[in-house]
């Protein structure tokens, strides 16, 4: 089978090194292009990263000698059908969009087209129906292409591990406080001498993102031409700490419907709506539950799923509402990078590029 051609704009930053590192020997996708701001262009990629490539694993042999692009669709440029964006959001809303008008299959990290109303926030497991407000999105942009986008990292993770819950007894509330890896915060990111010895109450945005996020995300589409959002109050504290990957999560829960202890269980354990569609990146199962009573915990449980599977443990009875629980995701993979490729896999299998 050929291989679909892909292209990474903010290849140099840790989440387009992280898509990099997602696809190399990738079944459906090669890298044939790689692109990020104008002081990189000119170079290869492995000049451009020199000193600064910050993964466990080496730059990919076929991705070390492509020449860096600024980020101007071209298709000299980028013979590719599908562009991974890792930009920051500051200059992705015109680029993104230049690139979807442009005729790509644009699968965006940034926060800046999520809450368009014709833009499908996508978490494959939870709602892949929204994928069907794609072509009014053609249709109103006069677009070649489209734009879909993953949620935030601290979202994909909560919502991931919340929606058989919703699904079997309905969610009402949820109170959250994230306590988040510090690659979340990029690179060079949050400096030693502020998070050594502590943890800092803000991130900016964060809230914000997790509170409105989540209800797009559990809504759902009314037709092919509106999305419902999900009648549910959302509350979030978030809190940086010294962890290098994994964000972990705890969070109450107030529900429509009376739940068991082992309900819930039932209902986690027993959700895999990807099953049968032999997505590579997505994990088998997609949630797993830790029954020690101090798990889960980032050093030990990120990597379930090589990275992709949400971990869940600590469920028990909350006193203000319903259910608590701790969860655990890894904030660059399932959480940024490893969210984008599932779905442009969900897109191929669907039958939206081709």
């Amino acid at each position: 089978m050929d291989k679909i051609k892909v292209g990474i704009l903010g290849a140099t930053g840790l989440v387009g090194q992280r898509f990099i590192q997602l696809l190399e020997n990738h079944p459906f996708f090669e890298v044939s292009a790689v692109a990020a701001s104008s002081k990189s262009a000119g170079q290869s990629y492995a000049e451009a990263v020199k000193g600064r490539w910050k993964l466990e694993t080496h730059i990919p042999k076929n991705v070390s000698g492509l020449v860096v692009k600024e980020c101007v669709p071209s298709p000299q440029d980028f013979d590719c059908k599908i562009v991974f964006s890792a930009l920051d959001a500051e200059i992705a809303l015109g680029i993104e969009r230049a690139f979807a008008d442009a005729g790509y299959v644009v699968c965006s990290n940034s926060k800046c087209h999520r809450m368009d109303p014709d833009v499908p926030l996508i978490v494959p497991e939870v709602n892949q129906e929204h994928l069907a407000i794609i072509p009014l999105q053609k249709k109103q942009r006069g677009s070649k292409g489209f734009i879909v986008t993953n949620p935030n990292c601290t979202t994909i993770g909560l919502v991931l591990a919340l929606a058989p819950i919703h699904k079997k007894f309905g969610i009402k509330k949820i109170f959250v406080t994230t306590m988040q890896a510090l690659s979340g915060a990029g690179y060079p990111g949050v400096t030693s001498l502020d998070i050594l010895d502590n943890v800092i109450p803000y991130i900016g945005g964060e809230e914000e993102k997790i509170e409105t996020e989540t209800l797009k995300l559990l809504g759902k589409i009314t037709g092919r031409d509106k999305f419902e959002y999900a009648d549910i109050k959302v509350s979030a504290h978030c809190n940086r700490v010294a962890v290098k990957d994994g964000h972990l999560e705890c969070v109450s829960i107030g529900l429509e419907k009376k739940a068991t202890i082992e309900g819930l269980m039932k209902c986690i354990t027993e959700f895999n709506p990807l099953k049968g569609l032999n997505l590579p990146s997505a994990p088998d199962p997609p949630i797993i539950i830790k029954e020690d009573e101090n798990r889960p915990q980032p050093r030990f449980d990120r990597d379930y799923g090589k990275g992709m599977t949400s971990c869940v443990g600590r469920i028990r009875k909350c006193n203000i509402l319903d259910w608590r629980l701790v969860l655990l995701s890894h904030n660059t993979i399932r959480g940024a990078a490893g969210a984008s490729i599932l779905n442009a896999e969900l897109l191929k299998a669907k039958g939206y590029v081709k």
